[in-house]
């Protein structure tokens, strides 16, 4: 399986709507999102972009694909893939392979990968104070007959505050959120351990349109 994973966490719920998956952001058919990358000294490094495809409800669960793409400072595509993406009663769900850092996301974008449906989610409703459910995958990786195996747990999801948050797509009112993930990434048996903190800022009824790290951030930056 193709697949590409992202760094920054596009990840939809909604309060308002609870009950109504359809005004989810990633189940919009023909939508697109960029997201500019930047590196740790702020400087834009390069762009994602996501395109929403094939949404289908059925009952109270409501699934779309999500196509998406990675390209580099020089507009040069060096990753893309598909994933599934699903809305049951109000939560969202999002592959975890997006929760990925951008130099993993870039080194297993071409690769073949095996991975059990693993999903990272937003509840209908927060508030501050609340702490998110955690997430875990392990995945399998063929990349050009390297085998490696890739564990990533996403724990100590806290949502710490609401601050406005200003983009050149837009303004919203966020919550703040912080996050641990620890990774592990074996090649023969032998582990490499990345560990990494960050935070984000998820609009109800939108998702996340700003994120940051030691490492650099991403934010909305255009949608169509």
């Amino acid at each position: 399986m193709k697949f590409f994973a992202a760094c920054s966490l596009l990840l939809i719920a909604t309060g308002a709507f609870a009950q109504d998956c359809k005004n989810y952001f990633f189940l919009q058919d023909n939508k697109t999102v960029e997201m500019t990358i930047y590196n740790k000294k702020a400087e834009a490094n390069g762009k994602q972009v996501y395109k929403v495809s094939d949404v289908k409800t059925n009952g109270n669960t409501t699934t779309a694909s999500l196509a998406s793409e990675m390209f580099n400072k020089n507009d040069k595509s060096i990753a893309k893939g598909n994933s599934l993406v699903t809305c049951t009663g109000g939560v969202f769900m999002i592959d975890m392979k997006f929760m990925l850092p951008q130099q993993q996301a870039e080194q297993f974008g071409k690769a073949d990968a095996k991975v059990q449906n693993a999903y990272i989610e937003y509840p209908a409703t927060m508030t501050v104070g609340d702490h998110l459910k955690d997430g875990v995958m392990d995945m399998e990786v063929d990349n050009n007959g390297l085998k490696q195996t890739v564990h990533m747990e996403v724990n100590n999801r806290s949502v710490e505050a609401k601050e406005s948050v200003t983009t050149t797509a837009g303004t919203w009112e966020c919550f703040k959120i912080t996050y641990k993930s620890k990774i592990s990434i074996k090649t023969m048996g032998i582990g490499v351990p990345i560990n990494v903190e960050g935070t984000e800022w998820y609009a109800p009824g939108f998702g996340v349109v700003k994120t940051e790290s030691k490492n650099g951030g991403t934010a909305i930056t255009a949608i169509k």
